[in-house]
């Protein structure tokens, strides 16, 4: 017979350290004792409304504390954690509910419409904390390891969302990982202000949680708002994404506002371009790019502050318990200094995409995530991401996949053939290019197509991020001899006439 395994994380907290300051929210700190007390009512509520273990619970929201309150109700409901994605249209969200099934979804006044969209049971944020009450205590689950706490939407090649299956057992060991390999102490802090949606709660906040440090939630991103939160809440650590770093280093309260607690920041998603990193150690704030993705933690290497400032562009050795391996298309691995697919390994990996097994088998294959990221090893272990296998590009963060928006292109009438690409932009890191060549005859009628148009098109069916920046109106793509389009062709002619 196994021994049983304390998955609750309040639980225990609110034993080591009741009245510690755990979560700033809308100007007050929550300690761990009340924490795990909104964790245990949201549980019995839970129960109270028919979900039971393995039941999905989606939130619709900006940051807020119903986001960590369901993620820490988890363990004491057996009810996994499934959000919603904020910036997808209304169809976009009817299609993921369809896809996850969740028995209940909570959602802001803001995403009102997206939720209406899902058909799922709805509660409030409004009116949340009435909705909590008083409930009796849910049952006691019976959990291991193994069973899934979260599922958290990922992206693919065609733009479909998969769910990324999170067990309990990679929420410990990233936690753990993350803080024994990164040095987090239990009186350092953060703020949340990448989405709480995205896998980059998983990056410190989770982490914080466990070992009893301060967590600062900002509902929405805005750069001064960012500084104002890291100063009233002692931060002690950052992370944002190169976007937001860029921001915030641009807003005039950047100046003056005090950042000698920042022990050092971390960018995710993208590497941060080196005028940001320069401006933000003029302020005296060390700086060290992350590498992480939703299937592996989301921590996956670890850099030492002196060799992060020797050589910006690495992400380090592989965290505390888990492998990398670069690899050759045929699986070999690759040598020193050679391109190729990262591949990785360890407790801190994901269990599969949601009710996609084709694509979990393409993904996993004995024991190793690949990743899709092309990387290179130096002679001292260091990694280098180098780019991406696929064709996906990160604008601002956030995943952009061609073929999706190409999709929709195709579905307007006056387009015969189009190619979306990404390029390089100062702000965003990259951005969409779409390579357009209107129907037959369309632009001797006297309405011609133009960029205006087919962006208002994208923007009623997709997510504005994913709307591209740039538009090129094309007598024909360039293909192969294949007939294969050549989009290096159409993204080298951009930047050659952007020089």
């Amino acid at each position: 017979m196994s021994s049983p395994v304390q998955l609750d994380v309040a639980a225990r907290r609110a034993e080591l350290a009741p009245r510690r300051p755990a979560v700033w929210w809308r100007g007050d700190w929550i300690d761990y004792g009340t924490l795990n007390q909104r964790a245990e009512r949201l549980a019995g509520r839970l129960y109270a409304e028919g979900i039971r273990p393995g039941d999905r619970v989606s939130i619709l929201a900006h940051n807020h504390v119903a986001h960590l309150d369901l993620i820490l109700a988890t363990a004491k409901s057996g009810a996994v954690y499934a959000p919603l994605n904020v910036r997808l249209a209304p169809a976009e969200q009817t299609a993921i509910a369809a896809y996850l099934r969740p028995s209940l979804l909570l959602h802001d006044e803001d995403h009102r419409e997206g939720a209406d969209a899902t058909g799922v049971p709805r509660v409030e944020l409004e009116r949340y904390d009435d909705w909590l009450g008083d409930p009796a205590p849910a049952p006691t689950p019976a959990l291991t390891l193994d069973d899934p706490q979260m599922i958290l939407l990922t992206g693919g090649t065609t733009g479909l969302p998969k769910g990324a299956v999170q067990p309990y057992r990679q929420g410990f060991v990233n936690a753990e990982n993350t803080v024994l390999s990164w040095g987090l102490r239990d009186d350092d802090g953060c703020v949340q202000a990448t989405p709480c949606f995205h896998a980059a709660v998983n990056a410190l906040t989770l982490p914080l949680l466990h070992l009893g440090g301060r967590v600062a939630l900002l509902e929405r991103f805005e750069p001064a708002a960012y500084l104002d939160a890291v100063q009233a809440s002692d931060a002690t650590l950052m992370f944002l994404v190169p976007t937001m770093y860029q921001l915030v280093a641009e807003d005039p309260s950047f100046a003056s506002a005090d950042l000698s607690r920042i022990r050092w920041a971390i960018s995710g998603g993208a590497p941060c371009p080196d005028p940001v990193r320069r401006a933000f150690a003029d302020r005296g704030v060390r700086f060290k790019q992350g590498y992480g993705l939703t299937e592996a933690g989301v921590n996956c290497f670890a850099i030492d502050l002196d060799d992060a400032e020797a050589h910006p562009d690495a992400v380090g050795v592989p965290i505390l318990r888990a492998v990398a391996e670069v690899r050759r298309p045929d699986g070999t691995p690759c040598d020193v200094g050679e391109v190729g697919e990262l591949t990785l390994a360890g407790e801190h990996l994901f269990a599969g995409y949601f009710e996609r097994p084709d694509a979990t088998a393409e993904t996993l294959r004995d024991g190793w995530l690949w990743t899709g990221d092309l990387a290179s090893r130096d002679e001292e272990g260091r990694y280098r991401i180098v780019g991406r296998r696929k064709e996906m590009f990160i604008s601002g963060g956030e995943n952009v996949y061609p073929a999706e928006i190409e999709r929709a292109l195709h579905d307007h009438p006056r387009v015969g053939a189009c190619a979306v690409v990404g390029v390089p932009d100062e702000r965003w890191g990259e951005v969409g290019l779409m390579a357009v060549v209107p129907r037959h005859g369309v632009q001797q009628t006297g309405d011609e197509l133009t960029g205006d148009e087919l962006r208002a098109w994208l923007r009623e069916r997709l997510a504005r991020y994913k709307v591209p920046k740039h538009v090129r109106l094309l007598d024909a793509l360039p293909t192969s001899g294949a007939g294969k389009i050549l989009k290096a062709e159409l993204a080298h002619s951009f930047t050659e006439e952007n020089r």
